[in-house]
């Protein structure tokens, strides 16, 4: 089958579509959270969204809406993260892990209940971005605009707190509400996510890019792009390679920016030793 034949197909416009959507946003919000040290947030926010899909395909939820009844509890989730690191002085990780085993040991008594794991549970845990439905493309649209208007807004504030907290904090910057609205957006981007790779390997779309641009990039600007290069060229690559040899897309997406990952450290250990005296 030629290249452009498979652009032909409905489902394959779609996945590619939202794929790079929601790669380009994992990729760029991915970028704070890994210079932040809070990368793991997004496994954390990834679980609740397991209990979250656990209970809507409980209640027979139709697709689109069990990505819509999502978004509440991940996005509280998100905030209660925050509330737990800055009211209750505990860790960052500490936190995530509270939240993350609340929402994986919810999900699996709600999958328990409604009669255990079956194929829809399967597609969200590990991704079905083939199968995904107009409405959903539109979804993916619509918050993509949002949180990449959001950070573009923001952009500065979110720059200072990346690098110095405290000093962004004695120019003015409201640290907590900037510190509220990444993680929000980090939760819009998580259960867009899940249609994607899946719901155990959403983390991998939020760090692996960014890494692996931080290895080829030296400013931030040029970061950002990279890692949204970088996250959309995997999706895309993915997609096709797993649509041609009939294997797990989410799967192919994250062993291919690992790929990528390994390139990016070779290519910089050979410019290290080139430019040694």
């Amino acid at each position: 089958m030629l290249l452009t034949e498979i652009f032909t197909y409905g489902f394959m416009q779609r996945a590619l579509l939202s794929g790079l959507l929601v790669g380009i946003l994992c990729a760029v919000l991915g970028v704070f959270l890994v210079l932040r040290r809070l990368s793991l947030i997004g496994d954390g926010l990834s679980h609740v969204t397991f209990g979250s899909v656990a209970l809507a395909l409980a209640l027979h939820t139709k697709p689109l809406y069990v990505t819509v009844a999502a978004l509440p509890a991940v996005l509280l989730s998100s905030l209660g993260i925050l509330r737990l690191t800055d009211r209750m002085k505990i860790y960052g990780d500490a936190a995530i892990g509270i939240v993350s085993a609340a929402g994986i040991a919810g999900g699996v008594v709600l999958a328990a209940v409604s009669g255990g794991f079956n194929v829809d549970l399967f597609s969200y845990l590990f991704g079905n971005i083939l199968a995904i439905s107009r409405g959903e493309v539109l979804l993916a649209v619509v918050l993509f605009i949002l949180v990449i208007g959001v950070v573009i807004c923001f952009y500065q504030q979110l720059f200072a707190i990346t690098f110095d907290e405290e000093l962004a904090r004695s120019s003015g910057i409201k640290v907590e509400r900037i510190n509220a609205l990444l993680a929000l957006l980090t939760a819009l981007t998580v259960v867009l996510a899940m249609k994607v790779v899946g719901i155990m390997l959403v983390s991998a779309l939020l760090i692996i890019p960014p890494v692996t641009a931080l290895q080829i990039s030296r400013g931030f600007r040029t970061t950002l792009v990279a890692a949204g290069a970088i996250s959309a060229l995997s999706v895309a690559g993915g997609i096709i390679v797993s649509f041609v040899l009939n294997l797990p897309t989410g799967a192919l997406i994250v062993l291919l920016n690992i790929f990528l990952l390994l390139l990016a450290i070779s290519w910089r250990k050979l410019s290290s030793t080139g430019s040694a005296p």
